[in-house]
């Protein structure tokens, strides 16, 4: 009991129900060439620069804030579960354990995101400095948004 509640105040989590094809979004997810689009919150862009979707593989890239500051992130995947979940570490700071998983209901997908971090005081640090309840939200939005694009573009072939 006390190791939950100890997890809850160090964790942010967020899950939206998507339409579109579990197989989609994880292929969006995991593909430099589609992650590039939408990763980050409202603004941002991104330049990838290794993307190894494997258990001990690194996913290292710089995002670009619509202020024009760079932010190098590393993360090492830790758990990949194919379609279904990854795990990664954020080892560049702060650091958090971040869990993605996709659950197909029709021909929707349930997508949760969350990050457990450190300690409760470093949550409520990036929170208050990074803002990074309201970017989980945007970058979900971002990732609903472009699915829908390339559901779009699908279609019309």
């Amino acid at each position: 009991m006390e190791l939950n509640d100890s997890l809850k105040n160090r964790r942010m989590s967020i899950s939206r129900l998507i339409k579109a094809p579990r197989h989609l979004v994880w292929e969006v997810w995991t593909n430099p060439e589609h992650i590039k689009h939408w990763w980050g919150p409202n603004g941002f862009t991104n330049t990838i620069h290794k993307m190894e979707v494997k258990q001990g593989g690194a996913w290292e890239f710089i995002m670009h804030g619509p202020d024009g500051t760079d932010y190098k992130n590393k993360n090492v995947f830790s758990e990949v579960v194919e379609g279904e979940k990854l795990v990664y570490n954020h080892v560049t700071g702060p650091l958090f354990e971040a869990t993605i998983t996709l659950v197909s209901e029709g021909d929707d997908t349930l997508v949760t995101m969350t990050s457990v971090f450190e300690s409760e005081e470093q949550l409520k640090k990036v929170i208050e400095v990074f803002k990074a309840d309201e970017g989980m939200k945007q970058n979900i939005d971002r990732l609903e948004r472009y699915l829908a694009q390339q559901i779009k573009l699908f279609d019309h072939l």
